[in-house]
Formats: C-alpha cells, structure tokens, sequence
C-alpha cells in the first residue's frame, strides 16, 4: 500500500562528487543543507554574508564580489553599540567599526572566491517580499531591527526576481564559465508576512525559477530541486515540523537531503560518505571509561580511518 505521493526527481547530468566545490547561498533551509555537505566533508562555502532571504539580496553580494567596490565607511551603521550592514545577516556585526569593515571585505574576497571556483552553485530563495530602507530607497537584506517606519514593504514580481536571478547567472559567468547553478525554494513558511502573503510570495519565485530554467531549456548549467514540493507533498504532516510549526525538523531536513543525494550527488561518492559518516559518529561517541584498553583501540582505529580518508582528500578536516 503506497501511503505517499512522490515528486520525481531526475537524476542530474552533473552530479557533485568530492573532487568538486559547492557554493550555498540563500535563506535558513540552505544552511541546513550545508550542514550536511559539511558533515560529510564535501569542499562547501555557505552563505559567507550570512542568511539572504531574497534574489535581490543574493544578487547584489555576486555583484559586489565580482565587480566591486568594496565596503565603505558610509555603508555600515551602529545599532544599541553594534555595527551592522543593510546588505549582510544580522549574524555579521561587530562592536569596532573598523573591524566589521574588515570582516565583510574579507568575506567578500572569500566570496568572489567562492563564485570563481564552485562546480556547482546552490541558490534557495525564502520569500519575495522585501524591505526597502526610506532614506536610501535601498532594498536591504536584513533590517537590523531597525524601527519598522524606516522601511517600505513590498512585493517582488515575478519578472523582478527572473531579472534577478539572471544577472546572478550572468556575472558568475563572467568569471566561472562552467558553473551548474541549482535552485531551490525554501519550504519554511514566513508567516509573519501572513498566511496568503507566504503563499503570494512562494508562487512569485516558483513562477519566476521556472521561467527561467524555460527561457534556457537547453542549457544543463540550470536545474532545480523541488525542496519545496516534497515537504508541501510528500511530507505534508505537521510532525515534519519543528517546535515553531515553521521549520521543517531534523527527520525532515534528513529526508530532502536523501532525495537531494539520491539526485545531485555522484552515486562514486556513496561508499566515501559511509566511511565520513562511520568516522563522525566515532568522534561523537563518549565512552564510560575513555582510560580503558578497549576505548583506546577504538581511537586507534578511528584515527587510522581519518588518515586513511586524509591522504586521498586532503582538504577533509575531523573535530
């Protein structure tokens, strides 16, 4: 008895494998995904200015990083003793201004880094309402809590947000010819801008991706993963969610990366991720008697397996 409708998924002509370098940009369910390119031990950079609800956000950091200029003075703000930029996450902040200048300078290097060097890009957009700040007519990235009456809500339309999303695709290209850009839209729902305006909103960037992966039907360097549609469908339960009845849950986030695995990761990675993935449990695990004769062979054999897997990928880094 089947219980569930599936979406189909293809699997991709390019899948990522360990050789390559994933970008992740976008909301909080790209985060969740980059936990586990990180956990196990993919080459990943994730959202270096910090969770970017919307295209516009994610376009305007590939057009700083690939063009320029950096970070001014003028273009960072102090808010109750810390500084913040309207173009960066709230997680992005010092106490010294002269320091926060320096941290998005660099991680603006890292990114154009980043965008020069990924095989594959993976772009989740959350919402398509944005905040546009009243002095500098300046849509931002993130308001600081920032009082609400210096800002101007409004919608993105579609074409906006296909506009945006092609200059993304255009100036990475400038730089990195071969890139594979994966987009996604997040499955939290932003129920703060209400229960219709979500669902405006979510079809907004679902009409605007697709009209892009059409307007390029031939190119292989665009594709999407339905992320969003599995957990509206397949996991269409609120036992999928978190304590917030927002956020899909860990049991969630495990089933979409399966499907996403199953899809865009090289079937000749499969047995390596075993081996990451036996080696991160063993590092987890907290023994009754860490002096023990037993304990310290297992550490033995789970730090021969470390440097068995480090020797053939250097890059991968065990805590």
């Amino acid at each position: 008895m089947d219980l569930q409708t599936k979406v189909p998924i293809q699997p991709a002509d390019n899948p990522i494998d360990y050789q390559n370098k994933v970008l992740l940009l976008g909301s909080c369910f790209v985060e969740n995904m980059g936990v586990k390119f990180s956990y196990f031990q993919f080459q990943n950079s994730l959202n270096p200015f910090g969770i970017l609800f919307h295209s516009l956000a994610i376009e305007n950091l590939v057009q700083r990083a690939v063009n320029g200029p950096s970070y001014s003075a003028d273009e960072v703000f102090e808010q109750d003793g810390i500084w913040h930029c309207f173009d960066a996450h709230s997680e992005l902040c010092s106490g010294d201004s002269g320091e926060f200048l320096k941290l998005l300078n660099q991680r603006l290097m890292e990114t154009k880094r980043s965008l020069e060097t990924a095989s594959h890009i993976i772009i989740t957009l959350g919402t398509a309402w944005v905040y546009r700040n009243v002095a500098s007519k300046k849509i931002v990235a993130n308001c600081h809590k920032v009082p609400q009456k210096e800002f101007q809500k409004e919608l993105l339309t579609t074409d906006e947000i296909k506009i945006s999303l092609e200059n993304c695709v255009a100036l990475v290209k400038k730089v990195n010819p071969k890139a594979q850009f994966i987009f996604t839209i997040s499955p939290v729902r932003h129920l703060k801008d209400g229960f219709v305006e979500n669902q405006r909103s979510k079809a907004h960037l679902i009409s605007a991706v697709h009209s892009i992966l059409s307007s390029r039907a031939q190119s292989r360097e665009l594709a999407y993963f339905p992320a969003y549609e599995i957990m509206m469908d397949e996991l269409r339960d609120y036992r999928f969610y978190g304590k917030d009845m927002l956020h899909p849950n860990e049991l969630a986030v495990d089933y979409i990366w399966d499907k996403f695995r199953s899809a865009w990761i090289s079937p000749n990675c499969l047995s390596v991720m075993e081996e990451v993935d036996s080696i991160q449990k063993g590092l987890m695990h907290r023994p009754f008697n860490p002096d023990s004769d037993g304990h310290q062979k297992f550490r033995t054999s789970l730090q021969a397996k470390i440097t068995y897997l480090q020797e053939k990928y250097p890059f991968m880094k065990f805590e």
